[in-house]
């Protein structure tokens, strides 16, 4: 139980109506988890607006209201508070109500178009590794101690982040590794975090559907480097042009990460294989597990992470080479014929360059590369044809499919990304929408030796279609197919 007083962040109020000194026994923004004593956020949405929902939350209990509209009627047994930023309070206030969680735990974000998953789940096995209690909070799951949970969210809302916060500080971690997508920027998702750290991988092609345009989407990212303290640091890959941008009017320490280029921190692969790659981190030899010259940069920002977060660089370097591959990251599946599938969750065109870019640097030439890709429906149509042509320029064969329709056609979605593909490259792809039958038709195609790539979903297991979620595993059709355990 907590009072107004006890929360109040002294800063974004406009007005104060009723009894401030009211007890709470809760937060909540969705009125239909309103209970008797709870004080309820009122948000702008972009689907609802919460203001429509004050009623319903007093009828449901609550006892404190915070909008940025007053309602025409104050019932008197009810407190109002007027903010000028109702979603940007809510983060405020769920700070303060679990005594503020990221002030006593190191909070490290990781953001950018691609990466950002690897990045942050690597680090918290490196840290664990290094003998540090850590949390995770990515696109794939949730991890508190012992407790993991399935993500439904790049970034949680903010009640959530604080929560999960707060049990990490009652668990004894030391760190927390999350993600931050642009959205959760823009929607003040991670108002009212202390972040010891900032880290930005790249910003490529993605969310224009949200964002419009890609200045747009540039200064959601820019925004989270905007609100680093000067305590913090901001760790910034140079081997994207827009890397620069994100340090500018940024008050955390400026630190760098390159593959190619100067930097605080460097990395160069040497040799590169199927099975994983030999690689220097600042001058020192390293094998890991992990493959492409991508992952060679997830890595040196996950090295760079623990050496500013003062960790010794031979344990680091140690414990590096045994990390292995973030489910659904080039995740590779050998046919007892020698057929390779690779199933990866690229699902923008720059990652699927990457990936299959680091095919090509490791294949003898005479391995034929099948590609099945798809694309998102209610999402950034704009990337669909761009999709297609990079699997075009790059591969052997292509199979268009169906990815995560939701309440699109399938069929309307591989139309768009069929616009990509001139006529000097539309013999080498095909049409199946079925995505079962269209990894199924890839494997068939290979010879042994040919390597497939599955690309899109990674993880998910999952497909889901006119609102519902269907069971399907990428990795679980090519084993069935390949007839493997």
């Amino acid at each position: 139980m907590k009072r107004w007083s006890d929360i109040d962040p002294g800063h974004g109020i406009l007005e104060i109506k009723g009894n401030a000194e009211m007890a709470l026994q809760g937060i909540a923004f969705d009125s239909r988890k309103v209970a008797p004593g709870f004080l309820f956020v009122a948000q702008k949405g972009i689907h609802t607006d919460g203001h429509l929902y004050i009623a319903s939350a007093i009828e449901r209990g609550a006892s404190a209201v915070v909008c940025e509209e007053l309602p025409s009627s104050l019932p008197e047994n009810v407190l109002f508070i007027k903010v000028d930023n109702a979603d940007e309070m809510l983060g405020d206030l769920a700070s303060a109500w679990y005594d503020h969680p990221s002030r006593k735990i190191k909070v490290i974000g990781i953001t950018g178009t691609n990466g950002k998953t690897s990045i942050a789940t690597l680090s918290y096995r490196l840290f664990s590794r290094l003998g540090y209690q850590a949390g995770l909070i990515s696109t794939i799951s949730t991890i508190v101690g012992q407790k993991t949970e399935t993500a439904t969210h790049t970034t949680p809302d903010a009640l959530k982040i604080h929560s999960l916060l707060n049990e990490m500080v009652l668990q004894g971690c030391d760190y927390c590794f999350m993600e931050v997508s642009s959205h959760a920027v823009v929607q003040y998702r991670i108002s009212g975090i202390h972040f010891a750290g900032g880290i930005f991988t790249n910003l490529t092609h993605d969310h224009l559907d949200y964002h419009k345009t890609f200045d747009q989407y540039l200064k959601a990212k820019k925004g989270f480097f905007d609100r680093l303290p000067s305590t913090a640091f901001a760790l910034i890959n140079m081997d994207d042009k827009n890397g620069p941008v994100m340090l500018q009017n940024c008050r955390a320490a400026h630190r760098t990460y390159s593959v190619r280029t100067m930097a605080d921190f460097r990395c160069r692969v040497l040799e590169t294989h199927f099975e994983g790659m030999l690689i220097t981190i600042d001058g020192q030899e390293v094998w890991t597990h992990l493959v492409g010259k991508f992952n060679a940069s997830n890595l040196l920002a996950v090295y760079a992470t623990a050496l500013l977060t003062g960790q010794e660089r031979e344990e680091v370097l140690q414990e590096i080479s045994e990390l292995t591959a973030v489910q659904g990251r080039f995740d590779a599946l050998r046919s007892l014929d020698g057929k390779l599938a690779i199933v990866d969750y690229a699902h923008t065109p720059d990652a699927l360059k990457n990936v299959l870019f680091a095919i090509a640097e490791i294949r003898t030439g005479n391995e034929k590369v099948i590609t099945v890709v798809g694309a998102g429906g209610d999402r950034d149509r704009t990337k669909r044809p761009e999709m297609a042509r990079e699997a075009v320029l790059a591969s052997d064969r292509v199979i268009l499919t169906s990815d995560n329709p939701r309440t699109e056609d399938p069929e309307t979605i591989i139309r768009e990304m069929e616009t990509g593909i001139d006529k000097t490259h539309r013999n080498k792809a095909i049409s199946i929408t079925n995505r079962r039958e269209a990894i199924k038709t890839a494997c068939l195609m290979a010879a042994p030796g040919d390597i497939i790539l599955v690309a899109g979903k990674g993880h998910e297991n999952y497909q889901e279609i006119m609102g519902i979620k269907y069971h399907f595993d990428d990795k679980e059709v090519i084993r069935e197919i390949f007839g493997i355990e």
